[in-house]
């Protein structure tokens, strides 16, 4: 029996939501990691943040993410957390600046987050 995916509950203001984490490596340091507060930075519609400590072992260096999935761009050392739109869109998927690992996704409405694009602080714990 394999072991459920690691949950992680994600706080922007008055937004609540979780996310499940995938099976790698990457994932797990940044599980580890918590619990953390951030200050946020956005591109889009997209939340960017430094997460200290982790490594980026690029399982899935990519640069095609969907609305919800989370990402950790080693060379910046941020997670990133895609609700929509980013400066390079071409349609509705957001893509993002680089290549990125995505770590997990969430659960549930992520567009959710556009209401507190204004917010400067996440705060991420184990779910």
């Amino acid at each position: 029996m394999t072991a459920p995916a690691k949950r992680i509950r994600i706080t922007v203001g008055g937004v609540q939501l979780e996310a499940e984490l995938r099976k790698t490596k990457t994932a797990d340091e940044v599980y580890a990691a918590l619990p953390v507060t951030a200050a946020i930075s956005t591109w889009g519609e997209e939340f960017y943040f430094p997460i200290p400590g982790v490594r980026d072992y690029r399982e899935t260096a990519t640069t095609q993410v969907k609305v919800g999935d989370i990402a950790f761009w080693g060379a910046g050392k941020v997670l990133a957390i895609f609700f929509g739109r980013t400066p390079m869109s071409l349609g509705v998927d957001p893509v993002p600046a680089d290549r990125v690992n995505i770590i997990g996704r969430i659960v549930g409405d992520a567009t959710r987050f556009r209401q507190v694009m204004e917010v400067p602080t996440i705060h991420l714990e184990p779910g």
